[in-house]
């Protein structure tokens, strides 16, 4: 690619992930959340691989620092519905709200904040999620940009007749 597009597309990846982070963060007031911020800061992420390549990217992509990511999001998903589901009752029982009144008060004053919205445990399942479809996102892309490699085991160079 042009030495152009790598200078404009590394600090735009950079304010696509911030802004897909701050979606996350805010997306217990605000709309969007952990799937629509994720996938902002994939773009991000996207638009620095089709720029700069796979070896030269300035982001290490490599299989096991996307594993670890990945799995910290589905694990702390799974974290979060089992907290509610032990202490609630049912999985992904929202803690810091405690309607019902079965969470204990140490655990509930945890997940509860001080604003008048009381979001209890979705923003951190917004934080899972989102570091769930980033990496996920990617690692797709990843894997079709790789694929790109080997176009003559799988592509016919000769015209159907």
């Amino acid at each position: 690619m042009s030495d152009l597009l790598k200078l404009i597309s590394y600090p735009l990846s950079f304010i696509l992930i911030g802004y897909g982070a701050m979606t996350i963060l805010g997306g217990h007031i605000t709309p969007g959340g952990g799937f629509q911020g994720g996938a902002i800061m994939a773009s991000g992420a996207i638009l620095c691989i089709l720029a700069y390549g796979l070896k030269e990217n300035p982001f290490n992509f490599s299989h096991e620092r996307m594993s670890i990511i990945e799995s910290f999001g589905a694990l702390g998903y799974v974290f979060l519905g089992l907290c509610g589901l032990f202490t609630g009752g049912s999985f992904l029982y929202n803690l810091g709200t405690n309607i019902y009144g079965l969470v204990p008060s140490g655990v509930e004053a945890i997940f509860n904040f001080p604003d008048a919205l009381h979001a209890g445990i979705i923003p951190y399942l917004n934080i899972v999620v989102g570091l769930k479809v980033f990496i996920g996102l990617t690692t797709l892309v990843v894997l079709f940009y790789s694929v790109t490699k080997y176009k003559e085991d799988y592509v016919d160079d000769e015209e159907i007749e």
